[in-house]
């Protein structure tokens, strides 16, 4: 997948300010210890094996607290890193650069470890057609900026929200009466929007198939189950949905996951167990 054709979220400046607000507050008090006529040079380093992911959060933080700063990015949106590699170089005003390192690294050390997950997962089913797919556990605040470093990482996104796509689970599903009835009325209240069924028996299966849905996620189904399950519903006719495995899925169970014929795999833990990646920040000079 080609990162630059990767649409950026509308909200990295909205984010940033909030991050920034938060870090900075009502000034940076200890960088008041350096003269303000002081400039310094300084580069990011990488730590261990990672998936560079961020840059762009990474410039908006510079451009808010100070654009005259300079950065020099040394590795691209989207590139393998090595331990002990630069990835930026920045010369600037020594208190900005100073203000700015902690909010910078977070996005950096977040979305680079959600893209190196995700890379991870998307390398280990390539030889198949499936998609692995977010899902909204996600850090708060953060879910349009995670759910850009899944792409970045190789993997795809589920709904963005409760807006964007319907999920009918068990409690829509008992409050509507029937998969039939709660997939009637999602049409009615959305025409276009996707209508997703979750199943957990094969009679929910089949009543989900009549029904049409868009797309139906097998619930915690066993392997030879979601065997059977892909057969039924490649079977069925008139169907035209497909198929989505989620539940359980680790790095154990994907790949025989994947090969079952699924369209689709939904994982949790490309975003709700991230690791930040180890990166740090070193100041080289000083310059009255």
């Amino acid at each position: 997948m080609r990162i630059d054709l990767i649409a950026l979220p509308d909200d990295i400046t909205a984010t940033v300010r909030r991050a920034l607000e938060e870090d900075i507050g009502s000034g940076d008090i200890t960088a008041r210890l350096i003269a303000e006529q002081t400039l310094a040079s300084a580069s990011i380093i990488s730590r261990e094996n990672a998936v560079l992911c961020g840059t762009p959060w990474a410039e908006e933080v510079l451009r808010q607290v100070d654009p005259s700063i300079r950065v020099e990015w040394l590795a691209t949106e989207g590139s393998d890193l090595e331990p002990n590699q630069a990835i930026a170089r920045f010369r600037g005003p020594a208190r900005a650069l100073l203000s700015a390192e902690r909010c910078m690294l977070n996005f950096l050390q977040t979305l680079s470890g959600t893209a190196t997950i995700s890379r991870s997962y998307a390398k280990k089913v390539a030889h198949t057609d499936v998609r692995l797919l977010d899902t909204r556990k996600t850090l708060p605040g953060l879910r349009t900026a995670q759910k850009y470093a899944v792409r970045v990482g190789g993997c795809f996104n589920h709904r963005m929200g409760l807006y964007d796509a319907f999920l009918i689970k068990e409690n829509h599903i008992s409050a509507c009466g029937s998969i039939t009835q709660a997939v009637a009325t999602a049409r009615q209240i959305a025409p276009g929007k996707p209508v997703e069924v979750e199943v957990e028996t094969f009679a929910e299966l089949d009543q989900a198939l009549s029904a049409q849905a868009d797309i139906i996620m097998l619930d915690n189904f066993e392997l030879t189950d979601l065997h059977k399950a892909v057969a039924i519903a490649r079977a069925f006719q008139g169907a035209n949905c497909r198929l989505e495995a989620s539940g359980g899925i680790n790095d154990q169970s994907l790949v025989a996951v994947a090969e079952t014929g699924v369209d689709y795999i939904s994982m949790g833990i490309l975003t709700k167990d991230v690791k930040a990646i180890d990166l740090s920040m070193r100041f080289e000079r000083f310059n009255a």
